[in-house]
Parts: C-alpha cells; structure tokens; sequence
C-alpha cells in the first residue's frame, strides 16, 4: 500500500494551497494545475503574488523576534513546500540550537521537506492535518523534539483563512494554545476582507472557492488571539508588522496597500 506521506500520495488533478503558495513565491514545487489555479487567482487578485512574498517577509520577521525573545522552538502548522527563509534557516542564523517542527498535509510539501531535512536532528516534518490539533501536540514524535514546558513559537502563517467555521478554528487554536507553556508566542497572518468587500465576493463566488482563502473581518482575527497579548504594533497589515526594509524588502507597497492580509504576534499569558 502506497505510504500517505509519499508524492504518490498526492492528488494531481486538484490543485493544493501549499503548492499554489509555492508557486506565488517563484518555487518550483508545483504542477501544471496549481499554476493553473494560481493564475485565476491573480486575475482576481493582482496583487497576490505580492501578498505572499510580504507574508513571507513577516514570517521572517516574526522568527527574528521570536528568537531575540528566547524562544528555541517552533511549530509550523500548514508550513507548506520548503522555500528559501524556511523557520529553522532563520532561527538558526541567531540561534544554532533552535529546533522546528513542521506540519502540513500536503503530501508533496512533505516529502520535498523531508528530503531536504534528512539527518537533520534539528527539525521534523510531519503529514497531518491542522483540524486535528491534539494528534499534533501529542504526537510521540513531536513531543520528543519540542519541550512544551517550555516556550514554543507557534506558527499559523496563512493557515486558518483555509479552515472554514464548521471547522470551528478558534477550537483548533485553543487546543494548540493549551498545549504551549506560559512566554510561549502566536504568529499568524489572515485574509482579511477589510478594504476589499468585492474581492471575498469573488472568492466565495469562485469555481475554486474551497482552494482560494476565505477572507474573515479584522474583528474575527483578532479574536483567534484570545489567550495571547498581542505585542506592539498588534494586528496590522502585514508590512506594518515591525518592517525592516533593510533585511525584508518588499519593493513598490506603500504602508497599508496590503491591507487584504493582516499579521500579529501574541504571547501567551
């Protein structure tokens, strides 16, 4: 019987958000019907492709901080197909020691993970899905990398716009922050519909609309925060988030264009 977590595994013919992100960030881990899926999204959308590099600069900003925090290790829910800036290359350029955790159901992104982390006792890349949060927490493998006495950076980058409410993501967040250790961190970035009514139309109009983010208000982002207090600048348009244009630029956005997708860090209290 073919292995879950094998390529094989995969579903060729549906496009997969991990490699539809993959391909929005200029990778190469993607097929002919992500592009394809991908481009009736920028036709939406045009600035899509911008939006996913600013999330990604988020993130590594996100992990900067993290790690001049304290915090050592991460969990990296809908973690998608290894790019470059990946959690653990940027934690590590701080923090040698710092061990990850990678989660997504992808079969595909995880394979390619696991290839490129093989002999890496630093970080695990596991298939599983997000809606499930305590197979996650309490996976034996897991728990024997992450130590959640202590504080962890958990990461929901892009993630729940995907999770539908009959899904019901606050109760997956609550899960996952029970599980984290008092000083541990939430980063997460979400559409949103602020500014932009007629874009979330469009998506839940479209043919694809269960592969396109579900854009949520401002309002329903801030409360999957709940638990955590949201550190300065709170929950912003992704390239408000702390910006360092000398390390992450993101060439031609005016502060605030990206107001489609926010972006906040909270710690737990």
């Amino acid at each position: 019987m073919e292995s879950l977590d094998s390529p094989a595994a995969a579903d060729f013919e549906r496009p997969s958000q991990a490699r539809i992100y993959d391909y929005l960030l200029g990778g190469s881990h993607n097929f002919a019907v992500d592009r394809e899926a991908a481009r009736a999204l920028i036709s939406m959308v045009p600035d899509v492709p911008l939006t996913a590099h600013a999330n990604r600069a988020f993130l590594r900003r996100a992990v900067r901080f993290l790690v001049a925090s304290g915090v050592r290790q991460f969990l990296d829910l809908g973690s998608g197909v290894p790019t470059a800036g990946n959690v653990h290359e940027v934690a590590r350029q701080l923090a040698p020691d710092a061990r990850v955790v990678y989660v997504d159901i992808d079969p595909v992104a995880v394979a390619e993970g696991r290839q490129i982390l093989a002999g890496d006792e630093q970080t695990l890349v596991l298939r599983e899905d997000a809606r499930r949060p305590e197979r996650i927490v309490g996976h034996p493998a897991v728990r024997g990398l992450l130590d959640f006495d202590r504080p962890v950076g958990l990461v929901v980058a892009s993630l729940l716009h995907f999770i539908p409410d009959a899904d019901d993501p606050q109760a997956v967040l609550a899960v996952l922050r029970d599980a984290l250790a008092p000083g541990s961190y939430l980063v997460l970035s979400h559409i949103t519909a602020a500014g932009q009514p007629q874009v979330a139309a469009q998506f839940a109009a479209s043919e694809q609309a269960a592969i396109f983010a579900m854009p949520r208000e401002p309002g329903a982002v801030h409360g999957f925060f709940a638990g955590f207090d949201l550190v300065p600048p709170g929950l912003v348009p992704v390239e408000r988030w702390r910006p360092d244009p000398t390390t992450d630029p993101v060439a031609g956005v005016t502060p605030g264009e990206l107001s489609c997708l926010y972006a906040g860090v909270g710690r737990r209290n």
